[in-house]
């Protein structure tokens, strides 16, 4: 049967109920009963009402059976018209698949133990016009799953499922941190200047102060300036955006987790990041050996350690002192960015890491001793003014985190802005950000930084190929139904 038509026959139903006085939208239920904690702690015989989804219909003459769910499960309905009266199988004859409806009843179990609602009074919640997917046991096509995601989460519980964990990997990070005395905060989404991290902005328009606005791209320049402020210890799980590509590891607006710690260095948000995550593993799996894509990874602690400084000259004959063109050239040699005759050395840090992406064991790996030319917020390691305290944390082959020891001078930090805005493009132009270096002439305590992306790690933790797929609306170019 053709959607149209089908649509057509709910309306009709509709307009039936209407004509004999039904309110098909009614302002709220008079009560809700978990049907998961019935289920699970069923009492035949016992009076009870629930509220749910139509999910299945199977009519038998003047009687039926039904299953009714909710967001924490399903039970059976059983319909006789002896029983509810003419006005309620009327109703009932008149739901589809999808209604939400209200049901009052007694609790009984099957000849085959099946718990079920022995119903009496049915009420309309709302009435749906649509019908859900046709296989209600798995949505397929994934531009739908994506795009219209309601549907997916009825279709397709293990979707459900993900976007539950999710929620409880991230109340178990605030936890975590909570218990360790940090405090949450909040910073703007929208910069005066982009800064915090290396990556191409959003801009927006203030019609009230006629001025140009960016979405965030990081907001470690607010929580650092918290740092002066005398918050030793803040968090943000905070909402970025990148207008950059899209792919199984990239969505332009993503969650992180951004931690700074006043009398801290890189080396404790190290132990931080390994303590936090080997937490959330052990709470979810009651392990530290687990599968992820059908391979196994390991967070038993300590956590491997490798040498950006050593991989890179290992792999590329790069070392600190080459300049921009002394590295393109020997990417080159190497078969890497032939087709550019010029870089920054931003966009040759991305390079390198792609193909350093590739080689990373899947167990957790720290990679520490970046260039300090490709950390310009990070200090530089004491006796090598060329290499930087800071490290990126991979895990099955993606970046999951990043973390420095803070730069806390005012003077160096605004000659390294000055530094990095003389490498950008014309295009990419952007001015130094004077209300960050102002916060540091008053004074800013050593401290380390860590930033983590919570929906790589919860792809990790719940399993999933794509960031997507833990991604409840990710964005997805204009489509027609």
């Amino acid at each position: 049967m053709e959607l149209n038509e089908l649509i057509q026959q709910r309306k009709a139903k509709a307009e039936a109920l209407k004509a004999k006085g039904v309110v098909l939208y009614p302002s709220q239920s008079s009560q809700y009963v978990s049907i998961g904690r019935t289920v699970s702690d069923f009492k035949e015989g016992q009076r009870i009402a629930f509220c749910g989804r139509i999910t299945a219909k199977r009519a038998h003459g003047k009687a039926a059976f039904l299953d009714l769910r909710d967001s924490t499960g399903k039970i059976q309905l059983y319909i006789k018209k002896d029983i509810v009266g003419e006005d309620n199988f009327f109703i009932y004859e008149n739901t589809d698949i999808a209604d939400f409806v209200e049901v009052a009843g007694e609790l009984f179990k099957t000849h085959t133990g099946e718990p079920t609602l022995k119903v009496e009074v049915i009420k309309i919640l709302s009435k749906a016009l649509r019908p859900l997917p046709e296989k209600w046991h798995g949505l397929r096509d994934v531009d739908i799953r994506y795009r219209q995601r309601y549907l997916d989460l009825i279709s397709n519980e293990d979707v459900a499922k993900v976007f539950k964990a999710r929620s409880k990997i991230i109340k178990a990070i605030r936890d975590f941190l909570d218990a360790k005395g940090f405090l949450e905060v909040e910073t703007p989404m929208m910069h005066y200047i982009p800064g915090g991290a290396a990556g191409r902005p959003f801009k927006t328009h203030h019609n009230e102060y006629s001025m140009d606005l960016f979405l965030r791209i990081a907001p470690e320049l607010y929580l650092k300036q918290l740092l002066v402020g005398g918050l030793d210890r803040v968090y943000e799980i905070n909402r970025s955006f990148r207008n950059e590509g899209v792919s199984t590891r990239h969505n332009p607006e993503f969650t992180m987790l951004e931690v700074y710690e006043a009398y801290s260095d890189y080396a404790g948000m190290m132990h931080l990041a390994e303590s936090l995550i080997v937490s959330l593993v052990q709470d979810i799996f009651g392990k530290t050996i687990i599968s992820y894509q059908g391979k196994e990874l390991d967070f038993t602690p300590p956590w491997k350690r490798l040498s950006f400084q050593e991989l890179v000259k290992n792999e590329f004959s790069i070392i600190p002192e080459d300049n921009e063109a002394v590295m393109l050239k020997k990417l080159k040699s190497k078969g890497f960015a032939k087709e550019v005759n010029k870089l920054s050395r931003t966009q040759i840090a991305k390079i390198i890491e792609e193909v350093l992406e590739g080689q990373m064991s899947l167990n957790p790996t720290f990679v520490t001793d970046y260039f300090s030319s490709m950390c310009p917020l990070a200090k530089n390691k004491k006796g090598e003014p060329l290499v930087s305290e800071r490290f990126e944390l991979y895990i099955a082959g993606m970046e999951v985190g990043n973390a420095y020891s803070e730069l806390n001078d005012p003077l160096e930090q605004r000659q390294r802005f000055e530094d990095e805005i003389k490498e950008l493009a014309t295009a990419e132009q952007k001015n130094i950000d004077d209300d960050y270096c102002l916060a540091l002439e008053h004074g800013m305590p050593p401290a380390g930084g860590l930033g983590i992306g919570i929906d790589r790690l919860v792809m990790l933790l719940t399993d999933q190929a794509s960031i997507r797929d833990v991604v409840l609306f990710p964005l997805l170019r204009p489509g027609q139904e």
